[in-house]
Order: C-alpha cells, then structure tokens, then sequence
C-alpha cells in the first residue's frame, strides 16, 4: 500500500577530495625531472533536485541517509585523481529545506530545481601545484578536504492555485472528485482526507489547480488534530474556498460560526514561507443544498455570510452538480488574476559578491577553555589546517607561510599573543611560535623539512652522517691535544734526540 510523506529528516554526507601527490619526475638522463605529483579529485556533493512526477518524500523516510563517493587520489606523472559523481536525490515540487537549527535554507519551486544539500570537499595540490621559485621541488602536497555533513529536514508545500478549507466531512472531497478528474478517498465519517489530494480544474481557457487537505477543527493551528498538516499545504494557495456543510446534524454550528472559526485558525497560523494567510482572496461554498433543510439554510445564511465577511457566496451540490459550474469560473477568476499581479519571471543570474577591501578573512578571539590561549576563526585558515600533513616538516612550514602571508602572525602579536601560548585553528592546537612560520625567505634543506622546524634536541641524519666522517679522518696533535700540549710533546722529543 502506498503511503503519502510530506515531512522528512535527511542525513547528506558529501564525499571527501583526494589527496594530492608528491612524486618526483624519475627518467634516465634526467636528473633534474622536478615535481610532477597531480592534484586529488574532488568529492562528491548531495544534491537535491526537483522532479515533476515524483510526489511524495517517502523514499527518504525509508533511507534518511544520503553519502556521496570520495574523490580519487593524484598519482605521479602529472595525473589528477577523478572526481566523484555527486549524489542526486528527487523531491516533489514545493519542497522546502529546514536546517537542523528549523531555518529555512531552500525553498525548492520548478522542475529542475537544484539546491546542494552538502558539498563535496575539494581535493588537495600536488606537489606539481605547489612549485614555485623559492621552491622548487616541494616534497609535500596538500590533504583533502573531507566533505560537508549536514541534517536537514524536507517539508512538501503542495504547489495548487486554489485551495479548499473546511470541517471534516464539509464535501471537500467530494468536491474535487466532482471539479476534476481527481479519485479521493470518500467516506461518512470525520478526517477522511488524511493527506493533500490535487485536481486539475478547467473553466474555460483558464486550467487551475485544487488542493483538497485535511480537514480543519478548533486547535489546528496549536497542533490539534491534523491541524499543522493541514496548514502547511495551503501557504501556497493563491485562493482559499470555504466549504461549508449546511446539512450537518450538529445542533452547535452553523455556517457563520463555521467560517468565523476557520478564519480564527488561519488568522493565529503564521506561515513558514512568510506571508498572511488572511490576505488570500476568499469565497464561501455553501455545500449539499440538494438536501432540502440545507437548502433552505442556505438561503438564510448568504446575506448574514455577505455583510459579515465580504465575500462571494455560493451554493452548491457535489450530488447533483449544482452550482459546480459558476465556482469554477469564480475560482478561475480570482487565480487568473492573481497570476496576473505576479512579476516576470526572470532567469536565475550569477551574483559576484567581492570581498570587502578591509575584511582580512578570520578574526581572532581568545580561548575560554585554555587559559592564555587564542583561537582563530576563518573559512581560509581552517581550511589550510585541514589539508595540511602535520607529520611533514616541510608541509607545516608552508602552513606557516600561508598564514603569516594572511596577517595571522601579526594579528596574534597585537591580540597579545605570547610565544608558547596555545593557538587553536579548526581541529588543530599548537603552541605559537612567531619566529618559525616568519613568511622570510629560508633556504630550503631536504625534501619533507623546513629549517626553521629544527628546534628539537634529537640529533638528525645530516649531524650523525657528519660525525661519523670527522671520527674517521686523520687528525693532527692541535686537533687532538691543542696548541700548549702539543709545543710540550715538541720539546720532549727534542730533549731525548741530544
């Protein structure tokens, strides 16, 4: 049995970039072949997109989960890792994308329609991509970024011209089965319609579209019933149509009351889409007067109905078809101009939004959890941190380039930044050292080091390779007793030879 979602929590994992590579160009008489590691592939995103006959959000209250494919790692020789293809997830028309914080972050209207829903991460330089004239064969590249996670939650608005308010059991139903050529679920007994049912509607040249929702109750706009459910699918709606039963064998009610309480619910509802719903036009369908008593109470509720509220009443039957004729062209009306308010539509344009001349790119702020301590904040310093390899001295120290390049150096001295003080960057805390990433040209020592890391007691191979050649060579009496020793070794020798 088919089931009707309008509500869903989706989990969109983008797919991590490749890793970019750090090879050296190796070929027989070719010694000096420089740096040829290509760049990663990116990851792939999650992305929705608006598909006309899809009409429901049932597949994603099945499979909440949406993960994206990784892109590949660069290879030598100047390869780029492939890009993986994003993830493409179909929503009806009229979705709407709630963060997890219950903004809204998309409104999702046309076929076609694409919003990314987590963006795949970008894929890291080769080394190939990082040669520059103070470095030419650098022996590091650049991580990947890992892609973007995101909880967000769908809605479905449905997208209809006109759409029908009314108690339970007011005909609602019926009255769409009888405008179009829609097959509702018809029933004698209260909420038949438990979810939105839509109907393609003709009065003459004009073709609308009508909304038969869940019936209204007293509450619905605090949650009662299927009140909440209701509302949300006529925030759309161009036209609202009260359908009034006029044959109810409820003593309490009647007509008046009945719209009188359906306009206090729509009055306290405040759409997520923005708006007032009780700026929608308006009109009243008195239903069933092919039952005599209603009939006769119709006709002495139009006047009340006229001069209390302002707005066209009609009577009509879903049985014998009467009066079906004159609300569809009412309708049609009042949709036909609507439509005509509206402004052109005009394509989708590119925006460029430059950067101001003064905005620097992070900001700095001290660390409430580490005494003493900063923390610096920016989508460019983080993003450095995160395709940075910590276990490369030479990857570190282009880090620190990068950010002293930033200002961020400068900005921790006159936050009062002291050396050996705690600096945390995205997921990364180190201790602050102003003199090591200075930005100055360095020259440059093997591959995978930097010279202004060497700070630690631990004897490399460069020392060792040179102690061991000066323990091996021959070393003269100077070298080995000093000057004064050895003139005294001199004249003994000469004391015994007389």
């Amino acid at each position: 049995m088919s089931r009707f979602v309008d509500r869903a929590v989706v989990h969109a994992t983008a797919g991590a970039g490749g890793n970019g590579c750090a090879s050296v160009h190796r070929e027989k008489f070719k010694p000096l072949g420089g740096p040829d590691g290509g760049n990663g592939g990116r990851g792939g995103s999650v992305v929705l997109v608006v598909d006309p006959n899809v009409h429901t959000l049932l597949d994603f209250h099945h499979h909440p989960h949406a993960t994206a494919g990784n892109g590949k790692q660069g290879q030598g020789g100047f390869k780029a890792g492939a890009n993986a293809e994003d993830t493409e997830l179909r929503v009806p028309d009229g979705t709407v994308v709630f963060d997890e914080f219950g903004d809204i972050v998309a409104d999702l209207v046309g076929s076609g329609t694409r919003f990314v829903a987590a963006a795949g991460g970008r894929g890291g330089l080769g080394n190939a991509a990082l040669a520059s004239s103070a470095r030419k064969a650098p022996g590091f590249a650049l991580l990947g970024e890992p892609g973007e996670t995101r909880k967000l939650v769908l809605e479905l608005r449905s997208m209809a011209d006109v759409g029908l308010v009314g108690f339970p059991s007011a005909g609602k139903s019926s009255l769409v089965a009888a405008l179009s050529a829609a097959r509702p679920k018809i029933a004698d007994y209260p909420f038949t319609t438990l979810v939105p049912q839509l109907g393609v509607v003709s009065a003459g040249e004009d073709v609308f579209t009508v909304a038969d929702v869940p019936g209204l109750i007293p509450g619905a706009s605090e949650g009662r019933g299927l009140g909440l459910d209701f509302l949300r699918h006529i925030e759309r709606c161009s036209v609202l149509v009260h359908v009034v039963d006029c044959a109810t064998f409820e003593s309490d009610r009647d007509p008046v009351s009945d719209v009188q309480a359906l306009e206090d619910e729509l009055a306290r509802y405040t759409p997520a889409l923005g708006g007032d719903l009780t700026d929608r036009p308006r009109l009243i369908a008195l239903n069933k007067i092919d039952v005599p008593d209603a009939r006769d109470l119709a006709e002495i509720v139009t006047a009340d109905l006229t001069e209390r509220f302002g707005w066209p009443v009609l009577p009509i039957s879903t049985a014998s078809r009467t009066g079906l004729r004159e609300l569809s062209f009412a309708m049609a009306e009042r949709v036909r101009a609507h439509r005509a308010a509206q402004p052109v539509a005009e394509p989708t344009r590119a925006v460029l939004r430059p950067v101001a001349v003064d905005d620097s790119g992070f900001t700095i702020e001290e660390d409430r959890e580490l005494p003493g301590g900063f923390v610096v904040r920016g989508a460019r310093p983080e993003r450095w941190v995160r395709q940075t390899s910590f276990d490369n001295d030479e990857a570190v120290g282009y880090l620190g380039d990068r950010l002293a390049r930033l200002g961020v150096e400068e900005a921790l001295a006159k936050a009062g930044a002291e050396p050996g003080c705690p600096v945390t960057i995205g997921d990364v805390t180190f201790d602050w050292e102003p003199n090591t990433p200075a930005g100055m040209a360095v020259m440059m020592g093997r591959r995978g080091t930097d010279a202004r890391l060497d700070r630690t007691g631990r004897i490399n191979a460069a020392v060792r390779k040179a102690a061991r050649a000066d323990r091996r060579r021959h070393h003269t009496d100077e070298e080995l007793f000093g000057p004064a020793d050895s003139a005294d070794l001199g004249s003994d020798t000469d004391d015994d030879e007389h």
